[in-house]
């Protein structure tokens, strides 16, 4: 099968899939799946951006160990900090450029390359995919353009899972007849929660910072 056709074909898995699920974490494990598996890489991740630690979480991942996901805290301003700010970036080597963090610990898990893309709702940085390579790849504009995609549809559909959320914990609240400043509402991933008064529901883009 063609490399454009396999890619289109994950996208529409990926586009449909995200919009049958209601889960943040199915959502994100279903799409580091799909570009594993379109890419045939090693492995693909997805971070989330803590803007209050300023630090990259690790939301979901396939084909990497816990060891290397528990190497340490991922700075947004040390671990390929452009992706995060200015777009795509390809680390053709890891073993012989400064912006990767842990330079051993990648040496260590057999990655030799790394494509970061940035994950944006409304103009504001939620995270960002990467994939990694176990051989040294430099990656075609093909498959940037392909994983740049893949990000768009996961900040479309994370910001849907919160909207969705937040809905149903208000329904839950009108339901209960219950006083909102009381609620504790469950948060949509690990890291993120949603608002804790249901009176400050605003745009998603103002709920990031």
């Amino acid at each position: 099968m063609k490399k454009e056709i396999m890619n289109y074909e994950t996208l529409l898995k990926v586009t449909h899939g995200c919009v049958l699920s209601r889960d943040p974490e199915e959502t994100a494990l279903l799409i580091v799946e799909a570009v594993k598996r379109a890419l045939d890489m090693k492995g693909c991740a997805l971070f989330l951006f803590n803007r209050k630690t300023h630090e990259l979480e690790v939301a979901a991942s396939m084909g990497l160990t816990q060891e290397y996901l528990n190497k340490g805290p991922v700075s947004a301003l040390h671990s390929i900090s452009a992706s995060l700010k200015d777009g795509p970036v390809v680390i053709c080597d890891v073993a012989d450029d400064p912006r990767i963090q842990y330079p051993e610990a990648a040496k260590k898990e057999g990655i030799a390359s790394i494509l970061s893309v940035p994950i944006v709702v409304r103009e504001k940085p939620l995270g960002v995919l990467r994939v990694y390579s176990a051989t040294l790849w430099e990656a075609t504009l093909e498959d940037v353009n392909f994983v740049q995609a893949v990000a768009q549809i996961a900040g479309m559909a994370l910001e849907m899972s919160r909207l969705y959320k937040g809905l149903m914990d208000s329904i839950e609240i009108l339901k209960e007849k219950r006083d909102p400043k009381a609620f504790q509402p469950k948060g949509w991933t690990p890291y993120e929660g949603i608002p804790k008064s249901i009176g400050k529901v605003g745009p998603i883009s103002q709920q990031l910072q």
